[in-house]
């Protein structure tokens, strides 16, 4: 199961510098840290799978950057949707509902549509972000875990340390890159560094897409809500880069909030 794996490796251990999930690679990692800048209210129910700012049908546009929505996919069988929520208040605007069969994973917002995958039942859509009906049905040929884009590439995660490289247009793979990272899931690209969340730890990590190294690991661990620290599910997932800025959205699973941050120095 994966939370079993993910408990081995936590149990593993860590240096006081580097992750033990981080492997050395002979070249330096940044440390940073999180400064909280704010909160924004988050819906206690939901099971945080996809974050991502972006355009949407109302336009709140002046402390996110210019995107007017935050989207946010959810997981688990029977309650997976995708959502367009208010990025200051975190309402919910609107909602579509995944079959009852599917679970929901990563999310990502293109020129072509809102797209969504699914865990493991080898389906990725395509949504008119209008509507969110669905535009197109693409089969997986991996598990689904998370998802951003470059504006060149779709890149997806499966839980291994391999990221794939998509045709924004088909989904078919180009390329892949190994960065060594177990448990890989929710991504955000920006436009030097895809930042992953690692399941079931406090770590966000900055990949270079170019070659799939680790340079930055950041420890977030001053963010998990007490009232969730007895729910083991309750995980860190959900990384969206507020536009025009050095901030971001974090967000978990099951959080009462959202928070918006910067990545400072660690101690």
């Amino acid at each position: 199961m994966r939370w079993l794996l993910a408990l081995v490796l936590v149990l593993a251990g860590c240096s006081a510098s580097v992750p033990a999930s981080v492997p050395a690679s002979g070249q330096p990692v940044t440390r940073l840290t999180v400064q909280v800048l704010g909160t924004v209210p988050h819906d206690p129910a939901a099971f945080t799978e996809g974050l991502e700012l972006g355009p949407g049908d109302e336009a709140q546009r002046s402390s996110t950057g210019g995107a007017a929505s935050l989207w946010e996919g959810t997981g688990l069988e029977g309650r997976s949707q995708l959502r367009e929520t208010d990025p200051t208040t975190g309402a919910v605007r609107r909602a579509v509902d995944l079959p009852p069969d599917q679970f929901g994973e990563g999310i990502t917002v293109t020129p072509t549509g809102i797209w969504q995958l699914t865990w493991k039942n080898g389906i990725a859509y395509r949504r008119d972000p209008a509507t969110l009906a669905v535009l197109q049905t693409f089969p997986l040929d991996r598990e689904g875990w998370g998802m951003c884009h470059t504006g060149a590439d779709l890149v997806t995660s499966d839980g291994s340390p391999t990221l794939v490289f998509r045709d924004p247009v088909t989904f078919a793979p180009r390329r892949t890159v190994d960065t060594g990272v177990q448990q890989l899931n929710e991504l955000e690209c920006t436009p030097t560094t895809i930042w992953a969340n690692v399941w079931q730890t406090d770590d966000i990590v900055g990949i270079d897409p170019s070659s799939g190294r680790v340079t930055t690991v950041v420890d977030a661990a001053a963010l998990r809500p007490a009232e969730t620290r007895g729910d083991p599910d309750a995980v860190l997932n959900g990384i969206a880069a507020i536009p025009g800025t050095d901030e971001f959205l974090l967000a978990g699973k099951r959080w009462p909030v959202t928070y918006r941050v910067r990545l400072v120095p660690a101690a």
